[in-house]
């Protein structure tokens, strides 16, 4: 059986950190997506979910300039997990999205 790792995202941009790693450009940047749903009393609740996004120059990337704070965005790409101890001794776990595709929405009126 073919194994699958894919994920689609389609939310707002948060933090955005541009940088270069061995002559390649880098844009790692914060998304939140939104899920609503109504609750126990038929209130309606939103739901915000941050996901980390590590974009590298290249086919299927915009200029990374026009991902700024607040931009819409779609993102492809694949799920891959980190652990790493902090300086506190405490092991953490890391989830981030390795983008194959960004795509900047046009802003709609």
């Amino acid at each position: 059986m073919e194994q699958l790792n894919r994920i689609e995202l389609r939310g707002n941009v948060g933090n955005v950190r541009i940088s270069e790693v061995g002559g390649s450009r880098v844009a790692r940047f914060s998304l939140a997506t939104n899920f609503m749903y109504r609750g126990k009393d038929n209130e309606a609740v939103l739901e915000t979910t941050w996901h980390n996004i590590v974009a590298w120059s290249g086919k299927g990337m915009p200029d990374f300039s026009s991902i700024s704070k607040g931009a819409s965005v779609y993102v492809t790409g694949r799920l891959r997990t980190s652990r790493f101890t902090g300086n506190d001794g405490i092991e953490r776990t890391v989830y981030e999205v390795i983008a194959s595709k960004v795509e900047v929405q046009e802003n709609q009126a």
